[in-house]
């Protein structure tokens, strides 16, 4: 940090140059803890991370009616942290999650989806128990008696039945759940249950993640202020496919499950399920979605209810807001990029291509070395199979066209791409010619560190 120039060199001024350090030292181990690129702190998320440099802060997130959070140490990582989570939702609260495709699914996910059901929805939850450092998939038996377990004893402590409360891990494959741990933490995670743990959660939820992620928005319904809270966590394998990302919003509104089923639904796809890390899809994806009713707004009982029109806008907000910082922490990101394909023959064809050039590693370390290698473009659009008029192409990087109708733009400028290429947030946009049709991805790029933080993932 640089100082201020103190005048002589004698005993007075080092004097007050010792002065001005002491009165600037506290600010400047604040900036080093803030600033991006900087080493994570300790506590949360894995030890000797950097903070991304696409890094946003926890934003300030009230108390939402209706629900309670504390976090403890469970000790699933050797290093001092929280790693375990419980919100305490009050009576009535309905819920809706939407859950990975993938087929070897976690015994938590299998656990929630029997217990919403075949529509995806609750209508009366009571808590939500997560931990991280331990995924408990593709543990068979053993890994489905201790989520229900887990589940049966946080009934017992909160007073409900063991398909009222929703269980969510993230980390290693193929180890089974200790859930004595969670067990022995839930009378400390009682005593401590308050409305104002919000990052604290961000936090504790953490696993390869080197910033927690938060968002926070407001509607009315009739009038009524409705507030809508979310956090979620995810870092690496991240290409989700919903229906190691977990998101779990709260909303104070009274909405019916099946309309809050269809509500998620709505966003997840142009949100959740349109951003990518490295294209791999976890096997403990879930989002889940909580309704306390708690803020005295009217019911909504029907989907097709026009007071939806404000909590569906503030809904979508929150789940895009959590899904770029997914992409932001992305493991080893330098970049923030948004890709978007248009003149496609289907919205299905659009999302497609849009995809292959998002999870092109060839187009990912192109980003990374800040090259508008556009032929890489090309490469990953051409490859899908989709409806494509080579001859009506075109490639822009930003305000800048690389190609168009099928070759290289005779405006195209080296000079000004590079310089282009050289931002944090990237923009490339794809049109081609075959339809009316559009869809956007994000992503990040592809780089060095990505390998180093997944070559020693376990130790």
């Amino acid at each position: 940090m640089n100082r201020p120039p103190v005048p002589g060199r004698g005993s007075t001024g080092q004097k007050i140059e010792q002065a001005i350090e002491k009165a600037l030292d506290p600010f400047a181990a604040a900036l080093k803890r803030a600033t991006p690129g900087r080493l994570a702190p300790a506590a949360p998320g894995k030890p000797g991370l950097e903070i991304s440099p696409l890094a946003v802060p926890f934003p300030a997130i009230p108390p939402v009616a209706g629900v309670e959070i504390a976090t403890a140490r469970a000790g699933f990582y050797k290093h001092e942290r929280d790693d375990l989570v419980v919100f305490r939702f009050a009576p009535g609260t309905t819920c809706a999650g939407v859950f990975t495709r993938h087929k070897v699914g976690s015994a938590p996910v299998d656990w929630c989806k029997r217990h919403l059901g075949a529509e995806g929805g609750g209508s009366d939850v009571r808590a939500l128990v997560v931990n991280a450092g331990c995924a408990n998939a593709f543990t068979g038996k053993a890994g489905a008696d201790a989520a229900r377990r887990t589940a049966s004893e946080a009934a017992k402590r909160f007073g409900c039945r063991q398909r009222d409360v929703m269980l969510a891990s993230t980390g290693v494959i193929g180890v089974v759940l200790d859930d004595r741990k969670i067990a022995a933490r839930l009378p400390e995670i009682e005593a401590g249950l308050s409305a104002d743990n919000w990052a604290a959660a961000g936090r504790a939820i953490m696993t390869t993640d080197t910033f927690p992620k938060g968002s926070y928005a407001e509607c009315e319904i009739e009038g009524v202020r409705v507030k809508v809270a979310g956090i979620a966590k995810g870092s690496g394998m991240i290409a989700p496919d919903m229906a190691t990302m977990l998101a779990f919003i709260v909303t104070d509104a009274d909405i019916h499950p099946n309309v809050l089923r269809a509500m998620l639904g709505l966003h997840v796809r142009t949100t959740f399920n349109s951003v990518t890390v490295d294209g791999d899809t976890s096997t403990n994806d879930t989002c889940l979605l909580f309704a306390t009713g708690a803020s005295g707004a009217p019911r909504i009982g029907r989907v097709g209810d026009r007071r939806l029109k404000d909590f569906s806008r503030a809904l979508d907000q929150v789940m895009l807001d959590l899904a770029h910082q997914l992409v932001r922490d992305g493991e080893g990101a330098t970049k923030f990029v948004k890709v978007t394909v248009d003149g496609a023959a289907s919205p299905a064809s659009a999302r497609k291509l849009a995809k292959s050039i998002a999870d092109s590693p060839l187009v990912k370390t192109a980003l990374a070395g800040e090259d508008a290698n556009w032929g890489r473009v090309v490469m990953a659009v051409g490859k899908t199979e989709e409806p494509v008029d080579r001859d009506r192409l075109m490639i822009r990087f930003g305000p800048h066209v690389a190609a168009i109708d099928g070759a290289p733009s005779p405006t195209y400028d080296e000079a000004k791409m590079s310089a282009y290429m050289k931002n944090p947030e990237i923009d490339i946009t794809v049109d081609v010619g075959s339809g009316r049709a559009s869809a956007t991805v994000w992503t990040c790029d592809l780089t060095k560190r990505y390998v180093e933080i997944n070559g020693d993932y376990r130790s």
